[in-house]
């Protein structure tokens, strides 16, 4: 082997697998059977994080950054004068498996451009995959790009050998993809996700009468959407994300700011700055949507087309919702509570578990943990004594900022310091 070509190697498609975020490994369940290497459930996935809050704990890498495609917004396009490397299937197995033994690592994340077509492109992937298994008998969490466009035959033996499997959508919109990438076909996307959705339902039903059924990806799949390169709102992009998670049962939908990469027209010049602010917002929102309980057309709609970067998505619809609040914390349903600022989902669950024996007072709600510089305004433990009750939204959004503590804070320092 070639330890100078291989290093080289893993430089190059390292750093190209870098702008990829949808690198969760939340949610597998494979099991060590004592006499094989690696073990992907529980607390045996260790992450790391970026300053940007990217997950690195596993060797990240692509087995190619040869594309047949020219898409404006990626590093990778065929057009693009970088220096261009390609793995061989066995050597991405070695390298895992000698990281994984240094501890480096606990998992794979595997991903690549398209050479000659997406078949032969998943067929290597799906090899690695599968020589990992077969060959080295590892247990670890092994997470592989699908490609778009690749059959269902392929697809239906990737989540053999993968815990997670995903496609990225890239760009949000039609219109977007159509206008930065016009060699790709939207239905190429939706096709894998089809069939990976399919052979999960599949799986479960088939289990539940023969336990010996073979994994089918036990940790879902994923998708990821590039945010600001082709001038989608946010209502756009949380409207894809939210038909994704109906649609194809997505365990998660990443969001990635777009890091200007090359000198086009349709796309933000070299330089901008990424939209990482706006990038947390449109996280902080899908978690509304999948654990709070809100509809996306609460907080995203004809009058309301984009987040606003100064508070979070749940305080912005409070203050636009002035006149379902106050709420009665000792008597309001569990829905509600959760849409109150400042009170999170487990401390609604003690709210609603303490208030079976007695009636919550402040002392009692400071303890639970809420947050109560944001809550006091939208809440009551007994009648008439809300904070501020007659202040309009805008003064008080003034107040609730002046009063917080936020990494974002000195993006708005200036605007604050006048009140």
């Amino acid at each position: 082997m070639n330890f100078d070509r291989i290093k080289e190697k893993l430089n190059i498609l390292a750093d190209a697998a870098k702008y990829d975020v949808s690198c969760s490994s939340s949610g597998s369940n494979r099991k060590n059977t004592g006499k094989g290497l690696g073990d992907s459930s529980g607390m045996g996935i260790c992450h790391s994080y970026t300053e940007d809050g990217r997950c690195v704990s596993l060797l990240k890498i692509l087995l190619t950054n040869h594309c047949i495609f020219d898409c404006a917004y990626c590093v990778t396009r065929k057009s693009n004068d970088v220096k261009r490397a390609a793995f061989k299937v066995q050597e991405v197995v070695d390298l895992t498996i000698s990281f994984y033994r240094r501890n480096y690592i606990e998992g794979l994340f595997l991903s690549s451009g398209i050479f000659k077509d997406a078949d032969y492109t998943m067929e290597r992937l799906i090899q690695v995959a599968k020589k990992l298994r077969l060959e080295e008998n590892f247990n670890g969490y092994i997470h592989l790009k699908s490609i778009p466009g690749a059959s269902d035959e392929l697809m239906r033996e990737a989540g053999l050998y993968a815990d997670r499997l995903s496609v990225n959508i890239e760009i949000p919109t039609k219109s977007g993809l159509k206008l930065l990438a016009p060699d790709k076909n939207h239905e190429d996307f939706l096709k894998p996700m089809k069939k990976v959705k399919n052979e999960i339902m599949q799986y479960k039903q088939e289990s539940r009468l023969i336990k010996s059924t073979p994994k089918y990806a036990p940790a879902g799949q994923s998708t990821q959407m590039i945010v600001g390169a082709s001038g989608e709102s946010d209502r756009d992009i949380m409207y894809s994300a939210n038909y994704f998670y109906k649609k194809f049962d997505m365990k998660r939908v990443y969001y990635s700011g777009y890091v200007p990469v090359t000198t086009d027209p349709r796309l933000p010049s070299i330089g901008s700055e990424v939209p990482v602010l706006r990038e947390s917002r449109l996280y902080q929102t899908d978690w509304l949507l999948r654990f709070y309980g809100f509809d996306v057309r609460e907080l995203l709609n004809q009058d309301f087309l984009n987040l606003e970067m100064d508070i979070d998505p749940k305080l912005s619809w409070a203050l636009r919702n002035r006149h379902l609040f106050p709420v009665d914390i000792n008597t309001a349903e569990q829905q509600m509570l959760l849409r109150v600022p400042g009170i999170g989902v487990r401390s609604v669950g003690k709210i609603m578990q303490a208030r079976k024996f007695r009636r919550l007072n402040w002392e009692h709600l400071k303890r639970i943990g809420i947050a109560s510089n944001r809550a006091k305004y939208f809440i009551t433990c007994s009648p008439g004594e809300v904070a501020l009750k007659d202040s309009s939204s805008e003064h008080l959004k003034q107040i609730i900022l002046n009063n917080s503590a936020s990494k974002f804070r000195k993006t708005f320092s200036s605007q604050l310091s006048l009140f």
